[in-house]
């Protein structure tokens, strides 16, 4: 078959179906156009009337496909975003056609929502991407494959088109397992794992009330795999008997799930600093800290969490690409008053 976009134009695209086609129309232009489109966004062209079948609209995505059918796709422009612009500083690391890098600050939220509707990281990604926004599914807007709680720091990866977009998140679907997607965290918890490196395998679901997550049976209904890989990387006022005060903990993620490290480490019995949610009973531990430590420890607001790293294939090149970030600046200071805490040991 010739170019089939030898006719195409900057908002239109001409195909014309092989011999050896065959089945609905959606299925084909999703695999002809593959990385161009996911198959809801051909859907939707489909049931918008942009897609025609010799001069005519076809209307429904199950329609046949035919040999020698001339197929033309009539492409929107993207419409403006619902969430508005909005000109908040942003630490990017990396930015091409494709996709845009970023540290997140803590105390950020990722996507607009209730309670959240402004001030949020998608305004200010459309702000500072603009036009570069090509749109996903139709609309001017970044797409975001991964998030970050509010209160989470960390290096995060966002999508500036429909086909970075759906090779991203197909990727983190994927969790990594035959791919190079890699995510890593730095966590500060309470006391030490007895074993300095493992796996907790624990599923999860809702907890208590909508927000929080809790530890479920497998056989709970909405129980869901969480599979996180910790590592000990230093250890704050081991006492003779093994035990510590507090430990810097290296998690990578074999899944993605909500809040999924804070509540593993907390069902293990070693909840994050500053957790609110899931380490609240353990605020008292640090009146065992030094004052100057204990007081760094005390304004704390936050769960020390902080995604350092991250690793996944370009959706356009191939390429691994790899990113890191240090510990922000309040991060890095409690673990600085928690190493100088007596007997900090570093394995």
């Amino acid at each position: 078959m010739t170019d089939p976009f030898k006719e195409a134009e900057a908002t239109r695209k001409v195909l014309t179906v092989p011999e050896d086609a065959e089945g609905r129309i959606d299925a084909w232009l999703a695999a002809t156009l593959a990385g161009d489109f996911s198959r809801n966004r051909i859907k939707a062209l489909i049931e918008e009337g942009a897609v025609l079948v010799n001069g005519a609209a076809v209307g429904e995505p199950k329609r046949k496909v035919h040999p020698g059918d001339r197929v033309e796709i009539a492409l929107p422009e993207p419409r403006d975003p619902e969430p508005q612009a909005e000109d908040i500083p942003i630490d990017v690391l990396y930015e091409d056609d494709d996709l845009i890098v970023l540290v997140k600050p803590a105390g950020l939220v990722v996507h607009p929502g209730a309670g959240n509707w402004t001030g949020t990281l998608v305004n200010a990604l459309i702000h500072h991407c603009g036009k570069t926004l090509s749109g996903i599914g139709g609309v001017r807007r970044p797409g975001i494959v991964h998030r970050l709680d509010k209160e989470t720091s960390g290096v995060m990866v966002v999508a500036k088109n429909d086909a970075a977009h759906r090779h991203l998140s197909d990727q983190f679907a994927d969790h990594g397992r035959t791919g190079p997607l890699e995510r890593a965290y730095q966590a500060v918890v309470w006391g030490r794992p007895r074993q300095l490196k493992g796996t907790i395998d624990a599923p999860l679901g809702r907890g208590n009330d909508r927000t929080k997550r809790a530890v479920k049976h497998e056989d709970a209904d909405d129980a869901r795999e969480a599979i996180t890989h910790y590592e000990v990387v230093e250890r704050y006022g081991e006492a003779p008997d093994a035990t510590s005060l507090a430990s810097l903990v290296e998690c990578h993620l074999e899944t993605g799930r909500t809040h999924q490290i804070r509540v593993h480490m907390a069902h293990i019995g070693h909840p994050l600093v500053g957790d609110p949610e899931y380490g609240a009973a353990f605020k008292t531990k640090a009146n065992r800290l030094p004052d100057e430590a204990r007081d760094v420890v005390n304004g704390f607001r936050r769960q020390a969490l902080h995604a350092f790293m991250l690793q996944f294939e370009h959706p356009a090149t191939g390429e691994t690409m790899h990113f890191e970030a240090p510990p922000p600046e309040d991060l890095e200071r409690l673990i600085l008053a928690l190493r100088a805490v007596e007997n900090t040991t570093k394995p």
